[in-house]
């Protein structure tokens, strides 16, 4: 079993930053993705960013409803279709929830672990996912994509949840399942 990573939370700088390309795909990548693996599965999440991890590398990973570890290295959205709104979450943000606008249809194009580029379609959960997370890789919270009302509300309820703690990691999973 990989150790499990510590999540890094909102007001965190590695959360803000873009994340820098991976020059090739080694044993340290892997070990990486395996160590994200670990700790998104231990909190329940569906996705989970190198920022998120302290890592600002571009590399993310996807599981939504029991579906296969979908790895994103260096990911780019090549095509975008429809557009839907739904709920979000995000681990580095525990219990804070908005509707995010979205593509409803996704192409992404990545390099798997053993160094390929290939084009992924993706529809649903597992494209509001794959979007997310690349937002996190462009240093872009899902905050950000709400309006200015709705964002202060939920900085505000963000703020009243954490008073009194100052640090910006989680290391210990909860039971709730987020994104």
């Amino acid at each position: 079993m990989s150790p499990l990573l510590p999540i890094h939370l909102l007001g965190s700088a590695v959360l803000r930053e873009r994340a820098k390309d991976i020059a090739t795909v080694d044993d340290e990548v892997r070990r990486l993705v395996e160590d994200m693996r670990e700790t998104m599965q231990a909190y329940r999440g569906v996705g989970l960013a190198g920022n998120q991890v302290g890592i600002p590398r571009r590399v993310a990973i996807v599981q939504p409803d029991h579906e296969d570890l979908l790895v994103l290295i260096n990911p780019e959205i090549v095509e975008r279709d429809g557009e839907i709104e739904a709920e979000e979450g995000c681990l580095s943000i525990p219990d804070i929830y908005g509707d995010v606008r979205r593509a409803a249809r996704i192409v992404v194009e990545t390099t798997t672990l053993e160094g390929r580029r290939l084009q992924v379609p993706a529809s649903d959960l597992k494209a509001r996912a794959i979007q997310h997370e690349i937002d996190h890789l462009d240093g872009i919270l899902f905050l950000d994509r709400l309006s200015l009302f709705r964002r202060q509300l939920l900085l505000r309820k963000w703020k009243n949840q954490r008073r009194g703690e100052t640090g910006l990691l989680r290391e210990e999973p909860e039971t709730a399942a987020e994104a």
